[in-house]
């Protein structure tokens, strides 16, 4: 048990893991809560609209501040802006402020305020109060004034009731809507005149930000509506406001024709609209009657203050501070026209169960296939579930938690690399002993096979030839024979492959070269062996590209072959170029039945020079990043006031080999120029 237990200790830690985090998530703390948010607000920032509304918002800004003074003003002033709306004929007109306290202005107030006696303002008490005419204005017009919930009583407080009736069906709403003990709201005459009362209390968020409100709320043990579905029952002509409910609670409310589908405790979450400045209208100015006439015909008129001053401003989803009657704007819209978002609590439980599915999917994949596959699937898995929140707020008006998921997602793949780290440290670990024991073999055939280079510095003079191995073990080789004091033979060649096994090829090529050479046989019938070797040697899928050469250095008539190598320079002393292309296939493929299958070619190298080299040099990166390239040993030459064999292959193995980590590929290169044959002595 204890070694099943070891074996796949990654397994159980990730379980419990999982096992965590989705009872947290069931939990839902405020942290918890807080990442799913940023999923919700995403949606409303990437999707939101600017759309004409029928809500028209009378704003208490500053241009009106400074017309009518400090706020609160004398209710004459609401009394004549309900004045001017009726006359338009809206369908309901809400107020988002409270009136708690009597007018400083009236009668009363102005004789405690002075301390006048009876006697002295006789006429003064005759007059009509502006809470009074304000309150004969509500009781003309359609009106709305806001309650809000609280959790002290308020010296203003008379037994308050709802306007609206509630009609429910399966339940008992108040066992779950959110509850208050008692309720702040306006003068008892001024509510009493009003056709309805919208709780304006919003649900309390850490981050200050309103996404959702509940659309009925108790306050001391009675249900009101929320201003905006208050204000839709007026505009609509109803008495009722319906509730259907379930076994879970809440299921839908209604204010005929409105359905709205809340979630268990009454409460909806706001789809946000672009603020529109055209929905908004000072109140200075509908005092003044400045407006279009049909402007406030059948709308939805709130009242309510942007001024920064009135303290009345909230943060939206949206990212941005908008007033507060701003929001029930939005309310009434998403009602109308059915636009209000769901958190569906069968989706709660769709996201658990994905979450669970995907973490499970993309820790089991981290565990066996490589990193950079599991990277894909992981952000694979993180695409979809975006890709998947985002179609259901787009088609479904859904709230799916994208965030949490994606958390989830996250932390059991960096687990799943922390195990396959661990895994992959401990195989590293006893690789590392392979590979200084594999280091110090290719150490030896590196050595090995440096001893096999021939020592031509004596010949440098007319012949010059360099290797740069890319790797320990070089797949390249060059090689010069003397044969007679005139005639050399010599070959560059170039094996298919890197690394050790190249290394062994080249090596036995290297030794039929050098025996078939020394026996002074035809180039012809010298290439002629070395292909027949190779083939038997049997080494599987590999063969050599070379240009093989016999050299007169007194009449300067050469004999070559260019099996599959690359082009051969050539160029004159006015530096004409000249590329001479293979005419057979590569050696070591194909095995030769007669000499003649071999064919060569001649040509005479005074006053020209003859330069061979492997893929290494035309497609080796110089500093520049680009690939040399044939034009660019062209460009070397051409930059050369004194040209030689040895300072032609110096120059191209600079450009090549610039101090790069690592070369592209073996460097080796070979020039012949017959001008000065002088061999060079040793010291």
């Amino acid at each position: 048990m204890k070694a099943f237990v070891q074996k796949n200790l990654n397994y159980f830690v990730f379980l419990i893991l999982l096992t965590l985090l989705i009872f947290l998530k069931i939990l839902n703390p405020a942290f918890i809560k807080s990442v799913s948010y940023l999923s919700f607000d995403l949606y409303q920032k990437v999707f939101v609209e600017k759309k004409d509304s029928e809500v028209v918002i009378i704003d208490i800004d500053e241009q009106s501040l400074g017309k009518f003074g400090q706020f609160p003003w004398n209710r004459r002033v609401f009394a004549k802006i309900l004045d001017q709306l009726n006359i338009h004929n809206p369908k309901a007109i809400g107020f988002d402020i409270f009136f708690t306290e009597k007018d400083k202005q009236s009668p009363e107030a102005i004789i405690k305020s002075y301390g006048l006696i009876p006697s002295d303002v006789a006429d003064i008490q005759n007059l009509k109060s502006p809470d009074d005419i304000f309150s004969e204005k509500l009781k003309e017009s359609k009106s709305i004034i806001a309650v809000l919930g609280s959790n002290v009583p308020s010296h203003t407080n008379y037994d308050r009731k709802a306007k609206a009736r509630f009609l429910s069906k399966g339940g008992d709403p108040k066992d779950f809507t959110y509850s208050y003990p008692h309720s702040i709201g306006s003068l008892e005459k001024l509510e009493k005149n009003v056709k309805g009362l919208g709780s304006i209390s919003f649900l309390d968020q850490l981050d200050g930000i309103i996404r959702s409100l509940p659309l009925i709320v108790q306050f001391d043990k009675k249900i009101y509506p929320t201003m905006g579905l208050e204000m839709v029952r007026v505009g609509s002509k109803q008495k009722n406001i319906y509730v259907e409910l379930n076994e879970v609670g809440i299921k839908r409310i209604s204010a005929r024709p409105y359905k709205v589908d809340s979630d268990p405790n009454g409460i909806i979450w706001i789809k946000y609209k672009k603020s529109n400045k055209d929905q908004f209208i000072s109140a200075g100015d509908v005092y003044d009657g400045k407006f279009q006439s049909d402007f406030f015909k059948d709308k939805y008129v709130l009242i309510g203050a942007s001024a920064q001053g009135l303290f009345d401003l909230v943060k939206t989803p949206l990212g941005v501070t908008i007033p507060g009657v701003e929001v029930h704007a939005n309310v009434i819209e998403n009602i109308l026209d059915q636009s209000y978002l769901v958190r569906n609590p069968n989706t709660y439980i769709f996201e658990l169960l994905f979450s669970i599915i995907i973490a499970l999917l993309t820790f089991v994949l981290s565990q066996k296939i490589k990193p950079k596959y599991s990277l894909s699937i992981f952000f694979g898995n993180i695409l979809a579930i975006i890709i998947i929140g985002f179609s259901i707020y787009k088609f479904r008006s859904e709230l799916v938690d994208f965030s949490y998921p994606i958390f989830i997602v996250t932390l059991t793949f960096l687990t799943g690399l922390y195990f396959r780290f661990i895994e992959e440290n401990k195989m590293a670990l006893a690789n590392l002993q392979k590979e200084a024991k594999l280091l110090k073999e290719r150490e030896l055939a590196a050595g090995v096979q440096k001893s096999l280079f021939p020592d031509i510095s004596k010949f440098e003079n007319f012949i010059f030839a360099k290797n740069v191995p890319a790797r320990d073990v070089s797949g390249d080789y060059f090689d010069v024979v003397r044969s007679t004091p005139e005639e050399y033979f010599f070959t560059l060649a170039d094996v298919s492959g890197k690394g050790v096994k190249a290394g062994m090829y080249m090596a036995k090529a290297s030794s039929i070269f050098r025996t078939l050479t020394n026996l002074k046989f035809p180039l012809e019938k010298v290439v002629f062996g070395v292909n027949n070797e190779l083939v038997e040697a049997k080494f599987k899928g590999m063969f050599v590209t070379a240009v093989f050469g016999k050299l007169n250095i007194k009449t300067g008539e050469m004999v070559f072959i260019n099996a599959g190598h690359e082009s051969i320079l050539t160029f004159d002393e006015k530096k004409n170029y000249e590329y001479i292309k293979s005419e057979m296939p590569p050696i070591g493929i194909v095995k030769y039945f007669t000499e003649s299958m071999v064919k060569s070619s001649t040509i005479n190298l005074k006053d020209k020079t003859f330069v061979v080299y492997t893929d290494g040099v035309t497609e080796g990166y110089m500093k520049n990043g680009e690939e040399l390239g044939a034009e660019g040993v062209q460009k070397i030459i051409d930059e050369m006031s004194q040209v030689t064999p040895k300072s032609i292959v110096e120059a191209i193995e600079k450009e090549l080999n610039w101090g790069a980590e690592k070369l592209r590929d073996d460097i080796t290169c070979m020039a012949i120029n017959i001008n000065n044959t002088e061999l060079i002595k040793k010291k």
